[in-house]
């Protein structure tokens, strides 16, 4: 019988598209990628992954395999979503992915409260811009400020966080808008719902730089660097910066709690979702939908 480590080895493999990428995405080796590879071809009989110089790429017979592997795969991640979703108590480790902005400014300076309140739960922060799988168990509770997409989620509305143009105090351009440098996202996140609004509300002045993250943004602005737009509860409290006023309608993303439908009724991923509900409710516009 084939060996799942190996199988699970060789879809990272299929989906990093590198040992390299699938060792970072597995926190092994690379080594430990290669062997467990090696061992499910030489346990098929089969070769699956043409190995090139900077990637790896699937044979015909590696397709196949990737495409049963992937059912699998799923049907794993089902069974413990299940198996967790059973959870009575409220113990155990509960992983919510947010911005880095969500974690560092609101989520990280509440962990001793909330350790106070679930001292049986351990709770997780992952901070990325990017979105995560709920279905692959990347994270259990996602806070996002676009719309979720995944299917097999169940998403709250949390409400709107305004948003508003911030710069230094001493920007040489302060009064004059048409002369204003805006600090933009870099590229990857070109089709997020902020880089959009940005790139309407800049038109055709100039970018003055690209910062990936709101924390980098925000620094660039104290700086001098430019004009950036930035969530109000950051940029008010920044006595170094000042809001610029704008014309145009402001940005006001939408915020949502997002949760797999297996582990909704978990105890413990129920409790989590109640605590940022309660905490959220602090710096969203709008009243919190109870929908979820």
């Amino acid at each position: 019988m084939t060996n799942w480590e190996d199988l699970r080895h060789f879809l990272a493999v299929a989906q990093a598209g590198s040992l390299s990428g699938a060792a970072r995405t597995l926190k092994v080796d690379h080594a430990t990628v290669s062997r467990r590879l090696a061992a499910l071809e030489r346990r098929l009989e089969a070769r699956l992954v043409e190995r090139l110089p900077r990637e790896c790429r699937l044979t015909a017979t590696g397709e196949r395999v990737y495409a049963l592997a992937s059912e699998i795969e799923s049907q794993a991640f089902a069974i413990d979503r299940i198996a967790r979703g059973e959870q009575a108590q409220l113990k155990g480790e509960v992983t919510v992915s947010a911005t880095p902005m969500t974690v560092e400014a609101i989520l990280a300076v509440r962990l001793g409260d909330f350790r106070r309140r679930y001292p049986g739960i351990q709770l997780s922060l992952s901070a990325q811009n990017l979105f995560v799988s709920l279905t692959r168990r990347e994270a259990d509770i996602a806070v996002r400020m676009d719309a979720p997409g995944e299917q097999n989620n169940v998403a709250r509305k949390l409400g709107q966080i305004p948003f508003a143009l911030y710069s230094s105090r001493d920007y040489p351009h302060l009064d004059r808008p048409e002369a204003w440098e805006f600090i933009f996202y870099d590229a990857q996140f070109e089709s997020v719902s902020n880089q959009q609004w940005l790139i309407q509300a800049a038109g055709t002045r100039e970018v003055a730089c690209r910062v990936s993250t709101t924390a980098g943004q925000q620094a660039a602005a104290r700086a001098g660097a430019g004009v950036a737009n930035l969530p109000c509860f950051l940029g008010d409290a920044d006595e170094q910066l000042v809001r610029l006023p704008f014309d145009g309608e402001a940005h006001m993303p939408d915020l949502w709690l997002v949760v797999h439908s297996d582990l909704r009724r978990s105890a413990p991923v129920r409790a989590v979702m109640d605590y940022l509900v309660e905490v959220f409710a602090e710096f969203c516009e709008v009243a919190v939908d109870r929908g979820a």
